[in-house]
């Protein structure tokens, strides 16, 4: 599936720099070694670049895949050639000496030995260094931070400067993952909210889990790094060109890995900027909606929609879970049992305390902090009335307000 999100590319994609007279000097050396291919396109199988991070592995990568292509032309060269001359069918009389006894032997061991370091330390080592601290160097400029936040099977974006946060699922529709429909043209790379950052800014991200390790990772920023759980990791992009680049979680973290893909919108900025306003303004009537009595027939219908998207994968959407990791909904004790205590108050272990705080040492994660309190409310009472479930009952965002 990752290579859904590569494209070929020729190195005529990449902005050239007149800095980097090394790589020329061995990419016309190699053209005149092979005249056959002088005039052909060098190509990769690497996508366009459209952050500073991906152009320079692009750079290093092409050069040192000359100078190893060197290499290899070089010491096969007088492998061969050596093979040939000194056969023992061509009347050469082998050498007698045993070790490098000789100055010559010895400058045959020394001298490629002390090439080979060159190579290592300067034509490779120096720029890879130079490009590893450049990766690892977060807040130096950094215009603004986002939090992303790994959970099986989605992506939490939180930019805490604005105030702003949502989970991000896929959107191909389970259909087309059953076979039952055709598949669409971004099939298991679209999400139901992407995210979105401006170009032309420098983005300091903080990588965390919620469960297991997972890794965020889009081809075209050069950026892969690893969620882990406990820990806050850090990586940056600056976006230079607007488009729409796909990528997903490139760690095995359970049943649903090849289902958590990853959308970025790279908008200019007055076009983030009126996004931003726009999440706000919904973020706000969310809050505003939880403080206003909800039907059970539009909770029942927010439930569903809000179930299918963060409980089905592993719930299952008919409710029966995957038992034992996924236990199943239907007939469950824990669902079927009561709402609150008598005073109003969270009962431990209860279905509310359930879904709101999870339970340490199992898949089921705690959904206090990423859904807001019409969405905890509506899957609470949708799964206590669905499946074959009967309570007949519901809660209310503004209660579920209140026990945070």
């Amino acid at each position: 599936m990752a290579s859904c999100a590569l494209v070929t590319q020729t190195t005529n994609d990449v902005a050239p720099d007149p800095g980097r007279g090394l790589h020329r000097k061995l990419l016309y050396l190699t053209s005149a070694a092979l005249p056959s291919a002088a005039d052909a396109a060098y190509s990769f199988n690497f996508p366009e670049p459209v952050t500073p991070i991906a152009r320079e592995t692009l750079h290093i990568h092409n050069e040192f895949m000359l100078v190893i292509t060197v290499l290899f032309v070089v010491v096969f060269a007088i492998m061969i050639y050596s093979m040939i001359k000194h056969r023992k069918n061509s009347g050469h009389a082998p050498a007698t000496f045993t070790g490098p006894t000789g100055a010559l032997q010895w400058f045959w061991a020394l001298v490629p030995f002390a090439i080979l370091l060159f190579i290592d330390f300067v034509l490779m080592g120096i720029p890879a260094v130079k490009a590893i601290i450049n990766m690892e160097d977060t807040q130096n400029k950094a215009e603004m931070v986002l939090k992303i936040t790994g959970m099986q099977w989605k992506w939490q974006y939180e930019y805490p400067e604005a105030g702003i946060k949502f989970i991000s699922t896929l959107a191909t529709p389970r259909d087309q993952i059953a076979n039952t429909a055709d598949k669409g043209e971004h099939y298991l790379l679209e999400v139901d909210k992407p995210l979105v950052l401006p170009v032309g800014k420098k983005v300091r991200i903080l990588l965390t889990s919620t469960d297991v390790i997972h890794t965020w990772w889009v081809p075209q920023f050069g950026v892969k790094r690893d969620a882990v759980p406990g820990f806050l990791r850090e990586t940056w992009v600056l976006i230079e060109k607007p488009g729409i680049y796909r990528g997903q979680c490139a760690e095995l973290c359970g049943k649903d890995h090849g289902f958590m893909p990853v959308v970025v919108h790279a908008v200019p900025e007055p076009e983030y900027l009126a996004w931003l306003e726009t999440k706000k303004a919904e973020a706000k009537a969310a809050a505003g909606s939880a403080d206003r009595s909800w039907s059970q027939e539009e909770l029942m219908t927010q439930g569903k929609e809000t179930y299918d998207k963060v409980c089905a994968a592993c719930h299952q959407a008919s409710g029966q879970g995957l038992p034992p990791a996924f236990p199943p909904l239907a007939v469950s004790k824990i669902v079927n049992g009561p709402l609150l205590g008598m005073d109003g108050k969270l009962i431990p272990d209860s279905h509310v305390d359930r879904v709101l705080n999870g339970k340490a040492g199992t898949a089921m994660q705690a959904f206090r902090n990423s859904l807001s309190d019409v969405e905890l409310a509506a899957i609470i009472t949708y799964e206590r009335n669905s499946f074959g479930n009967r309570k007949g009952d519901m809660i209310q965002p503004a209660q579920i307000k209140a026990l945070r």
